[in-house]
Parts: C-alpha cells; sequence; structure tokens
C-alpha cells in the first residue's frame, strides 16, 4: 500500500494573475460581495472575481505593502512600509479615488529591513501591526523619521560607525522598530508589545486572541508563535530603547541574556528550524466552519523556505497557552512550492494564499486549496497530561497500534542568546513508559519517563493507520513545552551564560 498523501484529500489550483505584474503577494483578504482584494509587492491592489475569472486594478503607487484588510466593498486598509493608508473607491466604478494617511507615528531610518506587517484587525475595529527591526547588514542609510535613539550613540556617531554596523546584528534607531502597535480605526496609535525581531505574521484566533510569528535570528534559537498581549515583552532587546523604563543609552548586547529572559513571555509555539518552519508567515485560523476538513478553528501557518503549510494545536496548560505544531500540507510534488506568505478563507470554504519572496527564498503567485470531503487520518490534538500527552486522531485507531513503539520521542531545546539563531541542546530520547487507548478509539494515553518544562518534545509517528484502513499523513509533531500542569515553569537551562 502506497503512503497516504494531503493530496489524497486537498486539490490545489494556480490562479493566473494578470500579465506584467510582479506577482508578490503582499496581502489577501475579501470584500463582503465576495471579490478577493490582493495587494502586490510593486505596489499595486487588485481585486479578484472568482466566479469570472477577471482581475481590475484597484488602486497603485504604494511602497512595499505587506497587508491588506478589506473594510467594506469599496474601502481597505494597506499597511505599506511608510504608513498604513485607507484607501476607497468613492464613486463605486470599481477603482480607487481616495487614499489617506490613517497612522504614520513610528520611526524609518531607510534601512532595507525595516518592512512594515498587518494589519490585522480585531473585533471593535482596531489594526494591529508589526515593524521589523533594522539590520546591520547592506543597504543601511542614513534617512530618518522621527526621533533618533540608540545605544549610547548620537545620530552622527551612529552615521560614523557604518550605520551600526558596530551596534549588533538588529536594532531600533526609531521608534517602535521590533514591536506591535495598536491603531484605532480614527488613527490613533498605542505602543502594544515591544520584543519582536521579524514579525511577518499576525492574526486573531476565533477568540479574538492575537498571534504574531517571528522568524529566526539574533535573540530567536528558532522561529516562534507567541499570543501576544498588551505590555508584555517577547525576547528581542532591541526594542526595549523605546520603552519608558529603559535606561537611554544603555546597550542591550552589553546586558546578561538573564536579564531579558526574566522579562520576557516565552513562545506558545516553537518551529524547530530546519525541521518544521524556517520562516513562518501569517497565522490564520480555520474559520471555515468544517468547510475545510477536520481542523475547524485550528490555526495555520505559512513557511516561506519550502513547500509547506503547518498546523498549529494550542493547548491551554494551568491558565496559558502553548501547543503543538504538525505539517498540513506538504507539496513541493503537488505545486504548492515556497514562499506561502498571505491567507484567506473563502465562504466555500477554501483556502486561498499568496506567495512572496521579497528577493530571499521563496515564490510567487496565487494558488487556492480545496478540501475534497474525504477526512485524512491526522493527529487531530495534542494535550499535556501529568504524565506524558493525550494524542486524539481524526480517526479510531486501527487494532494493536496502541503500543510504546509507535510512539517515537525525543526533546531538546533551544538557548536563548544575542548570537543568531541556536542549535538543539540536550537532545535525548525519551522513553515512553505507558499507552493506553481510550473507548473512542481516537484518544491515546502516552506515559512519559522525563516530562520537564522549557523542552521541546518531538513526536515520530510510525506506522499508524485508521481502522478503516486509511494511513496516517502527517507523522512528526513538535509540542512546546513550556509549563507543566501543576504550572510548574522553571526552566535555567534555556539562557545562556
Amino acid at each position: 500500500m502506497r503512503a497516504a498523501g494531503i493530496g489524497d484529500y486537498y486539490s490545489l489550483e494556480n490562479i493566473a494573475t494578470p500579465k506584467g505584474l510582479d506577482p508578490q503577494v503582499g496581502g489577501l483578504d475579501f470584500m463582503p460581495n465576495g471579490r478577493l482584494v490582493a495587494c502586490f509587492h510593486r505596489g499595486e491592489v487588485y481585486t479578484y472575481d472568482p466566479g469570472k475569472g477577471e482581475w481590475r486594478l484597484f488602486a497603485d503607487g504604494l511602497q512595499e505593502p505587506l497587508g491588506i484588510v478589506a473594510i467594506n466593498d469599496r474601502e481597505v486598509v494597506v499597511m505599506q512600509r511608510s504608513e498604513l493608508t485607507r484607501i476607497t473607491d468613492t464613486d463605486g466604478d470599481g477603482e480607487a479615488d481616495q487614499y489617506k494617511t490613517v497612522c504614520d507615528d513610528f520611526g524609518m531610518t531607510g534601512n532595507y529591513h525595516e518592512f512594515a506587517f498587518g494589519p490585522a484587525r480585531d473585533a471593535r475595529g482596531n489594526l494591529y501591526v508589526g515593524l521589523n527591526l533594522a539590520s546591520s547588514g547592506a543597504s543601511i542609510r542614513p534617512e530618518l523619521r522621527g526621533e533618533f535613539r540608540h545605544y549610547g550613540l548620537s545620530r552622527e556617531g551612529f552615521k560614523a560607525s557604518s550605520y551600526g554596523r558596530a551596534s549588533g546584528r538588529m536594532y531600533a534607531a526609531t521608534p517602535y522598530r521590533g514591536w506591535v502597535l495598536k491603531i484605532t480605526p480614527e488613527g490613533e496609535m498605542t505602543p502594544f508589545a515591544p520584543g519582536f525581531r521579524s514579525p511577518n505574521g499576525l492574526g486573531f484566533d476565533l477568540d479574538g486572541r492575537l498571534f504574531v510569528t517571528d522568524n529566526q535570528g539574533d535573540w530567536l534559537g528558532t522561529s516562534k508563535l507567541f499570543h501576544v498581549q498588551r505590555g508584555k515583552f517577547y525576547g528581542h532587546p532591541a526594542s526595549l530603547a523605546w520603552t519608558s523604563e529603559w535606561k537611554k543609552g544603555r546597550n542591550p548586547l552589553k546586558v546578561a541574556s538573564g536579564e531579558f529572559d526574566a522579562k520576557r513571555t516565552y513562545a506558545t509555539v516553537l518551529f524547530p528550524h530546519g525541521l518544521m518552519a524556517n520562516s513562518p508567515t501569517q497565522p490564520i485560523p480555520d474559520s471555515s466552519g468544517g468547510k475545510f476538513g477536520p481542523f475547524a478553528a485550528q490555526l495555520f501557518v505559512g513557511e516561506m523556505n519550502r513547500a509547506r503549510i503547518v498546523r498549529v494545536m494550542l493547548d491551554k496548560v494551568a491558565g496559558e497557552w502553548q501547543g503543538a505544531c504538525v505539517p498540513f500540507y506538504d507539496g513541493a510534488g503537488l505545486g504548492l512550492g515556497k514562499g506561502n506568505h498571505r491567507f484567506v478563507f473563502g465562504k466555500d470554504g477554501s483556502m486561498w494564499l499568496g506567495k512572496t519572496h521579497l528577493s530571499w527564498v521563496g515564490g510567487q503567485g496565487v494558488q487556492r486549496i480545496k478540501w475534497n470531503g474525504k477526512t485524512p487520518m491526522e493527529v487531530e490534538s495534542m494535550k499535556l497530561t501529568d504524565s506524558g500527552f493525550a494524542l486524539q486522531f481524526t480517526k479510531p485507531l486501527a487494532n494493536g497500534l496502541a503500543k510504546p513503539e509507535t510512539f517515537a520521542i525525543q526533546r531538546y531545546y533551544y538557548a536563548y542568546r544575542k548570537d543568531y539563531g541556536s542549535p538543539q541542546h540536550g537532545r535525548e530520547p525519551v522513553p515512553v513508559t505507558g499507552v493506553q487507548l481510550l473507548r473512542d478509539g481516537r484518544t491515546v494515553i502516552v506515559s512519559l519517563a522525563k516530562l520537564n518544562p522549557g523542552y521541546v518534545y518531538q513526536l515520530d509517528l510510525n506506522n499508524i493507520a485508521a481502522a478503516d484502513g486509511s494511513l496516517l499523513v502527517n507523522g512528526l509533531v513538535c509540542y512546546t513545552l513550556n509549563r507543566l500542569t501543576n504550572g510548574d515553569d522553571k526552566a535555567p537551562h534555556l539562557v545562556q551564560k
């Protein structure tokens, strides 16, 4: 019997884009009338009629737009590099004729790495955006907007040091680089949460919680998904220059990692680098109401560096969210390709996705994924227990498979440090001490010899099949264990001295 594949359950369609367009997608959304609206890397905004297969130019002249929200059938809000912009078709002819700045109350230096991501909109209409840190790599320029502030250097001293090359890999010389910002519909901006490096993905789940992805780099041992709340610090210290309690001129690169570790909020989910995701993008909940398969309300996350979409299974433990990630759609041979950047669900329950590469690894174009109605054999949820994990599958297991050798588990951790990335430390197999199949036939309780906070527990499932004969599609699951069921979250091993 051949191995199961995602293509047995989902189909993928390429959507042709207008000729002459650079089809790198910065954002996708649906207007209430069913038209798709997309912004593209070179500054165009188009609408697309899925029924007719027709694109129409809605707006152009934007600067590197990397996110879009449709307010109604005539109005969108776009996050450009330089500002959040409201674009309106006032006369109803299908083309925008009014461009208004919603908010530009943040700084810029002209650095190539100062991308601006979002917006994500909450239930009250507030918009949330993420600002990249600047990089000490190439194309650093002296242009500035906003107050200058940098680790004890004056603006002139900063220029004399080759625009920050001596300041560390990533920096925030102007406000509010490395922050998530909240912006009201009227344009009032509130600095919401600091501590990000490259937050290329903001999204709300169906319960109104804000989730943000961040990419591996300095201070990020591997890529992460955070549950973001106001005022909390998410790990990268460069942005602390723009908090009121940070002493002006103090260089975070000369501060011990332990001081920042005591302040930071840990990631909800870690994406093991080179294994699960190297450059995660937008998180989006399955809002299809069951039209996209058995994963209603779960989060999907894009990945730039490989032909993959990741699924996230959240788990509330001792009052805080953590959870697991699993490949959802691995599709190099199915046409998915790399660069999976922006997502939106249509009214029919299909997932629309837009690709980009921004001169790095990635792809381009628009695609659509549909479920064919057949349920794949998958891990539906993974929950922490007092002694291990409870795994629930989408279908009952075949007889005789609930045994220890079916569940190969290892664990490791990523160090919190200023260096770029982190190897996997403390990697070791974890013996399975017991396996129990519950009466529903779908849930397996796996008990482990070691269960400690501060580790990724990697599960590799072997030869799993359902009672109906269908084989498991994805057998790799990685659970981020931040705290135990008793609330213990002590993990001193994470900090590199």
